[in-house]
C-alpha cells in the first residue's frame, strides 16, 4: 500500500469519469462520487476544526472520527463493500450521551456563532448535513449499507452538541436566537 499514490496526476479522468475502488470507473458527477466528495469535504473541514483550542479528549475522539470518515470514503468507494459498523455508530451515541450530559438544556434555538472553534463546529455540522443528504441519494439509486447514513446522522448531532460544549470551553455560552428582537 506504501506506493499505492506514487503518481497522483494519471490524467485518467480528463474524460470527465473517475476510478471506484473495485477498478470500475463512473462519472465524476454521478451521485456515488458526490457522496464521496460531500464526506470528503467535511473531513476536511473536521481538520480546520482541529486546528483550534480544544479538550485534548474531545481533539483526539475528533481524530478517531476523521479516520472513521476516510473508512466511510473508502466504503462509498468500492459499491457492496462494508467498512462502517452499528459499532461506529453507537460510539457517536456514547460520545452524544457524554457531552450533552454536560450542557443545560436548550429552551431556544441558538444561532451558529460564538467562538471560531463553536462556528466551524457548526460549518462541520451543516457539512455533514450534505454528506447525508448525499447518501440518502446515493442509497436510492443503488444499494449501501445502512450504517454510513446512520453514522452522518448521529454525526450531525453530536457536531451540534459539540459546537456548545466548544462555545463554554472558550468562555461563552450558546448564542440564542432571539425571536423577538426588533426587525428594521
Amino acid at each position: 500500500m506504501g506506493n499505492r499514490l506514487s503518481k497522483i496526476a494519471t490524467r485518467t479522468g480528463d474524460g470527465g469519469t473517475t476510478g471506484l475502488g473495485d477498478g470500475s470507473r463512473t462519472d465524476k458527477d454521478s451521485v456515488r462520487i458526490t457522496a464521496i466528495g460531500e464526506v470528503d469535504e467535511l473531513n476536511s473541514h473536521l481538520g480546520l476544526l482541529l486546528c483550534e483550542e480544544m479538550p485534548a479528549d474531545l481533539r483526539d475522539e475528533l481524530v478517531t472520527i476523521q479516520h472513521d470518515l476516510f473508512d466511510l470514503g473508502g466504503e462509498l468507494c468500492i459499491p457492496g463493500y462494508q467498512m462502517i459498523k452499528e459499532a461506529h455508530v453507537e460510539r457517536l451515541d456514547d460520545l452524544l450521551a457524554k457531552y450533552n450530559a454536560t450542557l443545560p438544556p436548550l429552551t431556544e434555538f441558538i444561532l451558529p456563532a460564538g467562538s471560531r472553534a463553536a462556528s466551524q463546529a457548526h460549518v462541520c455540522r451543516t457539512v455533514c448535513r450534505r454528506a447525508e443528504r448525499a447518501i440518502v441519494t446515493l442509497g436510492k439509486a443503488e444499494t449501501i449499507h445502512e450504517h454510513p447514513r446512520q453514522y452522518v446522522n448521529r454525526l450531525s448531532d453530536l457536531l451540534f452538541v459539540l459546537s456548545r460544549v466548544l462555545n463554554r470551553y472558550a468562555g461563552g455560552s450558546d448564542v440564542l436566537w432571539q425571536h423577538e428582537r426588533k426587525r428594521g
